[in-house]
């Protein structure tokens, strides 16, 4: 039996973190579940500031050996004699230690696009492929590896060695920008409002509806990232009107008729203004209510799938559980 009144789970990570209750999020964390179970190697893909480190972070802490230490290589600081040491190829490197913090383990190397050649052909070495003897430098620990780019287009080009593609990756998944998924922007912000709060030892803030509308009409860029500095600053600052940037001066979208046109309605006006009026009365009783939808609706005296409905005309879709 379907149950409209069941509210969808935020998805949380490392240091309670809120990745979203959108569908597509929702749909990436079950998908975690089920991979983070197993040792196969995992890419994740996104734009910069997506939370792709977040998700790498989820899984080792999910897998079997969330209780070992994640071991993070910044790959786009690396040259082929730092990386080599760091895989314990270097022969003058102590290859005992630097295998002891890879297995059992995950290791995680952010923006793997980023290795040059040599790097690359390092990292090709240290992975297994089916070889089972033991020697210095195999890389044995569980792979997690991030990519701002398209390392379609990067092997195409030549800058990336596809038989190093295949190794590590076992799972592809695909991170959605923030533009792409509005409807997690409220409770993203609740919960950077609530971390930063703590964090500065301020008083929690809550946001008026014109800038949480400001927040739904702006594309986002720099994603969660820039979000989080943004609400970072409204806590810090203590004034959300000082802490706006480029989001508090970016045009709200506006659908009027051409300007060729001479005709005016009356009554189109009129709709255009109730509509208007409602969206503002929705975002207020969401705001004042921490997005809690179906307290809103009682707020407002309709149904919940009422709500369900007028937020996906106001341009937030609808999540829910049947």
């Amino acid at each position: 039996m379907a149950s409209h009144d069941i509210a969808v789970e935020p998805v949380r990570g490392e240091l309670g973190f809120v990745a979203g209750m959108s569908a597509a999020m929702q749909s990436l964390e079950n998908v975690v579940a089920e991979i983070a179970l197993t040792n196969i190697p995992v890419l994740l893909v996104g734009e910069s500031g997506t939370g792709k480190e977040m998700f790498a972070q989820r899984i080792h802490r999910l897998s079997a050996n969330g209780d070992t230490t994640l071991v993070k290589i910044a790959c786009a600081s690396m040259n082929a004699a730092n990386f080599a040491s760091e895989l314990g190829l270097d022969i003058n490197s102590n290859g005992a230690n630097d295998l002891a913090r890879f297995q059992p383990g995950t290791v995680f190397f952010d923006e793997i696009s980023e290795l040059d050649a040599g790097c690359q052909r390092s990292l090709l070495y240290a992975l297994p492929d089916g070889d089972l003897r033991p020697r210095r430098g195999f890389l044995g620990a569980r792979l997690i590896s991030t990519t701002s780019r398209n390392l379609d287009e990067e092997m195409r080009a030549g800058r990336f060695r596809s038989e190093l593609y295949y190794r590590i990756t076992g799972a592809c998944l695909r991170l959605p920008p923030l533009r792409d998924r509005k409807e997690d922007i409220p409770i993203l912000v609740e919960s950077f409002l609530t971390r930063y709060s703590a964090e500065f030892g301020r008083p929690r803030p809550t946001l008026s509806p014109r800038t949480l509308r400001r927040f739904l009409d702006y594309s986002w860029p720099g994603n969660i990232r820039q979000l989080g500095n943004v609400v970072k600053k409204i806590v810090a600052l203590g004034d959300e009107n000082l802490a706006l940037p480029e989001a508090a001066a970016a045009p709200v979208e506006v659908r009027s008729q051409p300007v060729e046109s001479r005709s005016y309605s009356l009554k189109a006006a009129a709709r255009a203004a109730s509509r208007e009026a409602e969206r503002g009365m929705i975002l207020e009783a969401l705001a004042r209510t921490r997005w809690n939808r179906k307290r809103a609706a009682q707020e407002l005296q309709i149904s919940y799938k009422s709500l369900l409905y007028k937020l996906k005309q106001i341009g937030l879709p609808e999540t829910q559980t049947e």
